[in-house]
């Protein structure tokens, strides 16, 4: 074996030790910095009765609020996306990139990756 392929072997070892020692949290936040980095097509549907009655298309990630002081997660999730007004699955012109947040607590949603994008 080449001294090259055995420091590879060996870097690979520490690094996977290294990441099963991790807690969970730590291996989700290193999760999504990866997906963060790579980018999400992101499609969020909000639900009432059964119906979606909002969709957000073209979102990077959501994020879970977190207080300044007390490092608390916050009962939240947020993110920025295309606001699909007419709720036919595609950006057209004139809806336009904003803000949303929602509640963990009382929102009916599911948020996926668009698989037109695969």
């Amino acid at each position: 074996m080449k001294i090259h392929s055995l420091i590879t072997v060996v870097m690979l070892v520490i690094s996977l030790a290294v990441f099963a020692g991790c807690t969970q949290e730590t291996q989700n936040r290193i999760g999504r910095s990866i997906q963060n980095w790579t980018g999400v097509d992101g499609i969020l549907e909000i639900y009432s009765g059964g119906n979606v009655i909002k969709r957000f298309i073209k979102i990077d990630k959501l994020s879970t609020a977190a207080g300044t002081k007390e490092r608390v997660q916050r009962p939240y999730r947020f993110g920025y996306g295309v606001l699909d007004a007419n709720l036919n699955g595609k950006a057209d012109p004139g809806e336009k990139k904003v803000y949303f947040e929602f509640s963990d607590y009382s929102t009916n949603y599911v948020f996926f990756e668009d698989p037109e994008t695969k």
